[in-house]
């Protein structure tokens, strides 16, 4: 994935993180998913007529699909009111297809941090199934912590340092990434347990803004 596409990827995972939260309203979100989602299926496409058969780039471009089709989905079931059911089984096939990526990082390309980052994305879009496809709403407010943390983590900063060169594709990176990801994730997942529901959160049987209930 190229740095300024992840750049933007680390900015609506942010937004739909709030969104989760409580912070952001849902068809203002939408918006920043149509544009990415876009983004995130044009460039691969474009990566892939310029390709000439080169194995590492198609393998680079397919994965871009994933999210641009997840973003475009997202976008316009808020627009639409739709059921999430959709979009969150498409969200366990993407957690599915991000293992097999991982697995390509670390063994193909040779790049073990964004081997790491494929295991992020693919514990998120996990999240997402549980979330929207077995409207699980009890890990709504987890879920959208880690969904804020990983555009960061994941996305904004990796691309700034790329872009700016600062950017190291060691072990040592992959390492302190997977460690990161271990302990802030597990003790998120207490907290938010515990934690009360935001003033705002949809009482039972109260649409919400993605078109779910709650229960």
């Amino acid at each position: 994935m190229g740095p300024i596409g992840l750049l933007y990827v680390g900015a609506v995972l942010f937004i739909n993180g709030l969104m989760l939260l409580g912070k952001v309203e849902g068809r203002a979100a939408a918006l920043l998913n149509l544009f990415v989602g876009a983004l995130q299926v044009v460039t691969p496409t474009v990566l892939i007529l310029t390709a000439a058969g080169n194995p590492q780039q198609l393998l680079n471009a397919s994965g871009l699909y994933l999210f641009g089709f997840t973003y475009l989905y997202v976008g316009i079931g808020l627009l639409g009111n739709f059921d999430t059911t959709g979009v969150g089984y498409f969200s366990l096939f993407v957690s599915i297809a991000a293992l097999g990526y991982a697995y390509a990082n670390f063994q193909v390309l040779r790049d073990p941090p964004f081997g790491v980052i494929w295991l992020y994305w693919s514990f998120l879009w996990f999240l997402f199934f549980v979330l929207l496809g077995l409207k699980r709403e009890r890990i709504t407010t987890y879920t959208g912590w880690v969904t804020a943390i990983q555009g960061w983590v994941t996305a904004a900063i990796p691309a700034f340092l790329i872009l700016t060169g600062y950017w190291r594709a060691t072990a040592v990176t992959a390492i302190v990434l997977a460690v990161f990801g271990v302990v802030v994730f597990a003790a998120l997942w207490p907290m938010t347990r515990r934690g009360p529901a935001p003033a705002d959160a949809p009482r039972p049987g109260e649409e919400t803004v993605s078109g779910r209930y709650d229960e």
